[in-house]
């Protein structure tokens, strides 16, 4: 979900443009006419090498959602799933899911998709892959009709179980039942067939081109007609390059994040979904991450301290020029709003206040007794802290050198630093760091994403994907499973522990919420129009992976030529 901050490279630029404007794309070479071809960038930060659907995260863009499809969607705007390759759906009991597929649906090789697919699929993760873990709580799955598949549960998880049901996709038995470990996971799958939208064209060096599926079933059953013939997906090596393209008209939609681009957007020939700040949609949130290992950052007065000790103002109107918006104390995205204890977060949530940063320090004993400016630990040990953000990443570098500046205004050493990439991801992983930001878990179907991203046991060697900060609470890791036990419908149950879960969220702070990081989407309308806006259609315009399970694959069935 982020771009590349690289230093602009004049080369890549001036072949992106010359891919854009007629030598290779839309001219007679490329064979894509520009009155049929939506270009994006935003996604490809290198060559597109991967359309295995399985190899969560290294997949190319546009695999999953354009080419492969998962059982339901989910509209966000509603708070509803939407049947998909599911015609429909039912709960006998709570340990058991019953599924039916729709009739006459195809792989794009012309097979049938039949219930023994999702079978396949699901009897995948009992290998060594991304979605192992929902055999923790799927006991079986059995094609028991054509078309109709019977999940049984060893332990209900409702709203988990719906995650995984619509953000994941089905793969077709006939070319993935006998794979082997070694060919479900590193086989780069050149030759997708799916039953998506979309179908696989070709792919360069600079870009990957999807072609509209004209057999797609979706087309008459969900009377959603893709209106661009060809999706070319271009390389990008700088938000210099992205800018360029996107005021010219070479590129029809961007994803990445674009210093500026509040000074660029005019409501007629460049948009976004806000005509004003903040611009664009909340997509997910940033956190402050804190290592619990560390004496300092394992002491909740200090975290809280630390918490009261940002200015998110001096963020918001700074690096971002209010293109994002501050995070609730809960760190809840709006559109979860209802799930939020608005009451609990006024009696137990914090706020920029420097005053109350150092009285409380001052409270637990973290005083500054050899007068370097800096406190000490009550045992009166120094106290220095290193927030990482990964180098080039500009709008983090630049908010991290403004926490770290007000840490130090209140006592609190704190440097800011930037390091590659691989090497951050490496450190966090290990529990090697003090503090860094991430932002790993975006908008779902359920809070229950970003509580099982917070407080996710038992601790592993190696924490890759959830609870960074290593923060041990028997009890609230309790609730998050309590919460996923809530049927997937139930809103208000899911609010009510929500509400017990923020009261220890707030009580500990075990991360510190930081802003809401902006779904980055930026359009032209020279080519194509009627993009998602406050005014007009309320989608998503992202190639982002998992958005277009959540409603952007209805924006390429919206958007319509200029005239």
């Amino acid at each position: 979900m982020r771009s590349l901050r690289l230093p602009a490279a004049l080369a890549a630029l001036v072949l992106v443009a010359s891919a854009c404007s007629g030598e290779g794309a839309g001219g007679d070479s490329g064979g894509y006419p520009r009155n049929e071809t939506l270009y994006t960038v935003g996604t490809l930060w290198g060559p597109p090498v991967n359309w295995n659907p399985i190899m969560r995260g290294s997949y190319t863009i546009g695999t999953v959602g354009l080419a492969y499809e998962p059982l339901f969607h989910y509209d966000a705007e509603e708070g509803e799933y939407v049947p998909w390759l599911a015609e429909s759906d039912e709960w006998p009991d709570q340990e058991t899911h019953v599924i039916t597929l729709r009739d006459g649906m195809t792989w794009s090789d012309g097979e049938p998709i039949v219930a023994q697919d999702v079978v396949t699929t699901l009897e995948i993760g009992q290998m060594d892959v991304s979605y192992s873990h929902v055999w923790d709580y799927v006991e079986s799955v059995e094609a028991t009709g054509e078309l109709e598949v019977t999940v049984s549960f060893s332990d209900s998880r409702p709203q988990q179980w719906m995650n995984w049901a619509y953000s994941h996709v089905i793969v077709p038995d006939h070319i993935w039942a006998d794979k082997s470990q070694e060919e479900i996971t590193d086989n780069p799958n050149s030759d997708p067939v799916g039953s998506g939208a979309y179908t696989y064209e070709t792919h360069g060096d600079d870009r990957m081109v999807w072609k509209r599926n004209d057999d797609w079933w979706g087309t008459e059953v969900l009377g959603l007609e893709m209106k661009p013939t060809y999706i070319v997906d271009i390389v990008v090596e700088s938000n210099e390059a992205s800018m360029n393209l996107v005021r010219s008209g070479d590129v029809d939609m961007s994803n990445n994040f674009l210093p500026g681009i509040d000074q660029v957007i005019d409501g007629e020939n460049i948009t976004s979904y806000y005509d004003g700040p903040p611009y664009m949609q909340s997509a997910n949130t940033a956190w402050l991450v804190l290592n619990h290992e560390h004496e300092a950052l394992g002491d909740v007065e200090f975290r809280r301290a630390l918490a009261h000790s940002i200015n998110m103002d001096q963020i918001i109107e700074g690096p971002y020029s209010n293109l994002v918006e501050g995070a609730n104390p809960t760190g809840l995205l709006p559109q979860w709003d209802e799930y939020i204890d608005h009451d609990l977060v006024d009696e137990k949530g914090y706020t920029y206040n420097p005053d109350e940063a150092v009285a409380l320090l001052e409270e637990a004993g973290y005083l500054d007794e050899d007068g370097d400016g800096f406190v000490e630990t009550p045992d009166g040990e120094p106290i220095s802290l290193t927030l990482e953000v990964p180098s080039g990443w500009t709008d983090w570098m630049e908010s991290a050198s403004v926490i770290a500046a007000n840490a130090q205004e209140v006592g609190i050493n704190v440097e800011a630093a930037y390091p590659d990439f691989d090497l951050l991801v490496n450190n966090r992983n290990e529990g090697d760091f003090d503090m860094v930001v991430n932002n790993e878990r975006q908008l779902s179907n359920t809070p229950w994403t970003y509580y099982d991203y917070l407080f996710q046991l038992p601790l592993r060697e190696q924490q890759t994907t959830v609870n960074f900060g290593r923060y041990e609470n028997e009890e609230v890791w309790s609730l998050v499973q309590e919460l996923a036990a809530v049927p997937a419908d139930d809103t208000e149950g899911a609010a009510e522990v929500s509400s017990r879960i923020q009261e220890i969220q707030l009580d500990e702070l075990p991360a510190i919420p930081l802003w809401y990081n902006g779904l980055w989407s930026q359009q032209n309308n020279s080519v194509w129009t009627n993009w998602p806006s406050e005014q007009g259609y309320h989608g998503y315009a992202a190639m982002w992976d998992g958005w277009f399970e959540i409603g952007a694959i209805h924006t390429l069935a919206e958007i319509e030529l200029a005239e």
